[in-house]
């Protein structure tokens, strides 16, 4: 969304909470509103239990698999940011 040292913090935060952060970077808009997780690998589940640890409602958890990206899941940080978990 643009705020800086979001991105770290929420890698810190998950880190913290036992999930393997493999790379961060920034999405291809600032404009997302509400934050979401994206399944990559097939595994809804998965996905679900990391938004849940950041307080991310479950109807903003989606598929698109992508195997060649060689992760479980993406988290991308919309302007609601202040009620996650890392920044509540």
């Amino acid at each position: 969304c643009g705020v800086d040292q979001l991105a770290a913090r929420t890698t810190q935060f998950l880190r913290d909470h036992g999930f393997d952060v493999v790379e961060v970077g920034d999405h291809s808009s600032f404009d997302v509103t509400h934050s979401q997780v994206i399944d990559r690998v097939g595994d809804l589940e998965s996905a679900k239990k990391v938004a849940a640890v950041l307080n991310i409602p479950e109807e903003h958890v989606t598929q698109d698999i992508r195997r060649d990206y060689y992760l479980d899941a993406s988290i991308i940080i919309g302007h609601d940011y202040n009620r996650l978990e890392p920044f509540d």
